[in-house]
This record gives C-alpha cells, sequence and structure tokens, in this order.
C-alpha cells in the first residue's frame, strides 16, 4: 500500500489562505528571451541524453523530460509510465470518474486535495520515445481549478505505453502563469488515483524506475514560495521560513510504472470551460526589452475558452482559444511599489490550441500572438510562436519576435 509522506498529512483548510499575499514574482537577472529567438524545426533530430527502462514487455528508451519545442531543452520532468491498458483517453476516462476523497490513503477530505479531475488548461508540450518519435500533450488533465491550486498531468501516447509528467502548481495572482511546486506531491496523488480507482494488475500493480532525472529538478521563485502558508510549505518538504533565494524543487528523480491492467470508457459528450483571467500584475517584459530592468504593470481581462468533444467512436478532440487587449504600463521595477515611467499602450493577445487522439491520428498544436500596439516604434514589436506535433511524424516550431530598436 503505497503511503503519504508525513507532510501530506495537514490540515488543508489553511494551504488556501496565505496563496493570495503571493504580490508579484522577483526581478530575475535579466527578460527570459531565450524562448522568443527565431527559430524553426521539420523532421526534428532525437533530443540527449535518452535513459533506458527495463519494463515487462521489453525496454523502452525515452527522454526523461517535456519540452516547449524540439529543441531538446527540458522543461518538467516525466514521472510517470503507464503499461497495459495505457491509452490516454482511458486513463483520462479513469481520472474524470473518480470522486475526490482520498482519505483513505491520508489526504485530507479537503481542498486542495479532495480535487477532482478535469481537463485542463495548459501550454502544449512535447516528449520522445524512441520508436514512437516526438510526442506531443494532446490530453492534458486538472485536479482542481486553474487557480489558485491544482495538479497539473500531461498525458504522451508512444504506442502501447504512455509518459505522463505531473506537477502540483499555484497561479501567481493577476496572471495566467503557474509556478511549480512539488513534482512528488503530483506524483503521488496520481498513484493513490489509480490504486483506488481498483484499475492496477493485483499482481504487480507499480514499481519505481531508479534515477532517470537531476534531483532537485528546477526551483520556486522565492517571493512566491513566501507567500504560501506553512502548512503548504510543509505538504511540499519545503523550509517552513521565508526565504530570499530561489527554493529546489524536490525529487527522488525516479518515475512510477504503472501497469494498468483495466480499462475505462469514457462517456460521450461535449465539455467546455469558459472564464477570464483578470490580469494585474508588474511582470519582465516578455520581448522586445530594451534592458534587463524593462519591465511593465499588465493589466486587464483574457477570455479563455477550452472546449471538449469524445465521439461515440471514442475520437478525442479539444480546442482552446485565449484573447484579450490588455494595457502595458512600463514601470521602475526597483521601487516598491513599482511606479510608473512611461506612458501606457496596449496589447493583443490571442493564443488557439488543438489536441486530437484516436485510433489512427496524434496531434497537438499551438498558434501564440502577441502584439504591442502600435508594433512600430521604439522596443515595440509582435510575436509569434507556433508548434505542431504530429500526425506522421511532424515537428515544426517556429518562436520570433519583430522588434523596432
Amino acid at each position: 500500500m503505497l503511503k503519504c509522506s508525513r507532510s501530506v498529512r495537514v490540515a488543508a483548510a489553511a494551504l488556501l489562505a496565505g496563496v493570495a499575499a503571493c504580490e508579484r514574482p522577483a526581478a530575475p537577472s535579466e527578460p527570459d528571451q531565450l524562448r522568443f529567438s527565431a527559430s524553426a524545426a521539420t523532421g526534428a533530430p532525437a533530443p540527449s541524453p535518452l535513459v533506458a527502462v527495463s519494463l515487462p514487455e521489453g525496454t523502452l528508451q525515452f527522454w526523461p523530460f517535456t519540452g516547449l519545442d524540439f529543441s531538446g531543452t527540458p522543461s518538467d520532468p516525466i514521472n510517470l509510465i503507464f503499461l497495459g491498458k495505457a491509452d490516454p483517453r482511458s486513463l483520462r476516462a479513469a481520472l474524470l470518474q473518480l470522486p475526490g476523497d482520498r482519505s483513505a490513503f491520508g489526504f485530507p477530505n479537503a481542498p486542495p486535495f479532495n480535487c477532482t479531475w478535469q481537463d485542463a488548461i495548459g501550454d502544449v508540450e512535447t516528449a520522445y520515445a524512441d520508436g514512437a518519435g516526438w510526442l506531443g500533450s494532446a490530453v492534458q488533465l486538472a485536479c482542481g481549478e486553474f487557480g489558485p491550486l491544482r495538479v497539473h498531468l500531461r498525458f504522451f501516447a508512444a504506442g502501447n505505453t504512455t509518459l505522463g509528467g505531473a506537477h502540483f502548481e499555484v497561479q501567481i495572482p493577476g496572471t495566467a502563469t503557474h509556478e511549480v511546486l512539488s513534482w512528488e506531491l503530483a506524483e503521488q496523488l496520481v498513484v493513490v488515483d489509480f490504486l483506488r480507482g481498483g484499475l492496477l494488475d493485483p499482481s504487480a500493480p507499480l514499481f519505481p524506475t531508479g534515477p532517470i532525472n537531476p534531483a532537485p529538478w528546477r526551483t520556486i521563485n522565492p517571493l512566491v514560495y513566501n507567500g504560501l502558508p506553512i502548512e503548504l510549505r510543509a505538504a511540499i518538504d519545503g523550509p517552513l521560513d521565508d526565504q530570499t533565494s530561489p527554493i529546489p524543487i524536490g525529487t527522488d528523480g525516479s518515475a512510477m510504472v504503472l501497469n494498468v491492467a483495466a480499462g475505462r470508457s469514457g462517456a460521450p459528450g461535449v465539455a467546455i470551460q469558459e472564464f477570464d483571467i483578470q490580469f494585474g500584475q508588474v511582470i519582465p517584459k516578455p520581448f522586445c526589452a530594451s534592458g534587463p530592468f524593462d519591465f511593465l504593470y499588465v493589466q486587464g481581462p483574457v477570455h479563455v475558452r477550452l472546449l471538449t468533444i469524445l465521439t461515440p467512436a471514442d475520437n478525442y478532440i479539444s480546442s482552446f482559444h485565449a484573447v484579450g487587449r490588455l494595457d502595458l504600463t512600463p514601470v521602475n521595477p526597483l521601487t516598491d511599489p513599482p511606479t510608473p515611467i512611461g506612458a501606457t499602450y496596449e496589447a493583443q493577445v490571442n493564443q488557439i490550441q488543438h489536441g486530437i487522439l484516436t485510433d489512427r491520428v496524434k496531434r497537438a498544436s499551438s498558434l501564440m500572438l502577441q502584439l504591442m500596439i502600435p508594433p512600430t516604434g521604439p522596443f515595440r514589436g509582435r510575436l509569434v510562436v507556433r508548434l505542431d506535433v504530429g500526425p506522421g511524424g511532424v515537428t515544426r516550431s517556429s518562436a520570433e519576435a519583430r522588434c523596432e530598436p
């Protein structure tokens, strides 16, 4: 029987109380421009390094990370591997049918640990498995609402095997951004849900792979961390006192292999999630920055809509659209609070994502446009990011920022 760590056994009523105290992310040494350099990939080569894991049906070689494109730059660790009845549509159906009470496994029957699963709003990411090639996260699930706290799970279908990347995260207030708090807590919750669903092979239900990822992996912004209540810091095995440096996200560096013996069929139907995200936050200028201290106060609503369809033939289709017109005010990030240093202007944001998973077709795609209004003038411009994974081994990606000096 899987046992939850001591830190999971907390009174969760206080967990949400301090989340709203996260005021703004810390200023990095310079704006992160790496993702926005012009690039393209078609028929992308395999990333490196690949790891080999011995499974009952043979050896699986795969990249132990997810990525934002095909460059081989790691994003999240792969921490789950599903065997047997491992089609993401069946895994999705199994999780969507579960109630939220996990108290029999040591989780408090209170938010955020009594969450239920739904289709997730999240970035399309990539993974890689030898023999299957590049994979896209056509199916994404979340345990909990978009904010403030949720478990986010991405599935990557790789033939008879499905790779999974799960993390526990908090939404940064005033943004659409989530900050990862724990890999292990999310992995535990997913494992518990497949155990309590009775789907695993009783003779060999699960086993760890051994180390395949660096441990720890990535860090938590200290300003986000310091806004968390002590109970939540304990739940993720973090330090209880406030921090001035980024906090490593602990992980054992291994993935849990789940041997799924029984499948589930999803109920055909249509589901819609639709709401506004109200921006109101100071952030580094995401592109066309004049320097490391080019910051903006971003304000206004972005309307998001996720449509998911499961047909009677078990074809899964998802369509996501986010659109908004935001006010941008240049600010000095070194003052407290940040003070305006320029005139407010506008930006148009637009993002479209599609996911398709059928017996023959696997596809995940994303198109994002950010346009400063007007787009001409010093340090003004536009950003276009595209990603397309499959079918037939299609690997296309590009990211281009057009800026005026």
